[in-house]
């Protein structure tokens, strides 16, 4: 059982050479351009979860999860030789969800502070003080 502190220092690697391979080896067209935002490695090292998010609306999540799950062995097996692992954890990638709910939530929020204002409500900003 490696340590939680080992642990992030090989995710963060991973994360790292990771995202050199896609954007360099990978040659599926669904991939495109990616970003990878975490990379979580099971307490045993037998898997590492990979969040990603494509870059632009080219190809639905679903495909480029596809195109990255058809690339994991390549990737698991390259990766692991370049950090000097002598067992790669098996890759799991899954789409990073977080990303788009915090954008929506944020038009949502801005949404409602315009028709407030649009309403004659109060600026959210005005304490109530005098200057």
């Amino acid at each position: 059982m490696a340590g939680k502190a080992r642990l992030q220092r090989i995710g963060a690697e991973l994360q790292r050479v990771l995202s050199e391979l896609i954007s360099r080896e990978v040659k599926d067209p669904r991939v495109g351009p990616v970003t990878l935002t975490a990379v979580e490695v099971a307490g045993d090292m037998g898997v590492a979860r990979v969040l990603f998010v494509p870059f632009g609306d080219r190809h639905p999540p679903d495909e480029v999860q596809a195109g990255l799950a058809r690339a994991a062995g390549f990737l698991r097996g390259e990766a692991g030789r370049r950090l000097g692992l002598r067992h790669a954890p098996r890759l799991d990638f899954v789409y990073d969800e977080s990303i788009g709910r915090a954008d929506r939530l944020t038009r949502l929020i801005d949404d409602a502070v315009r028709n407030d204002r649009a309403d004659g409500g109060d600026d959210p900003r005005d304490s109530g003080r005098d200057p």
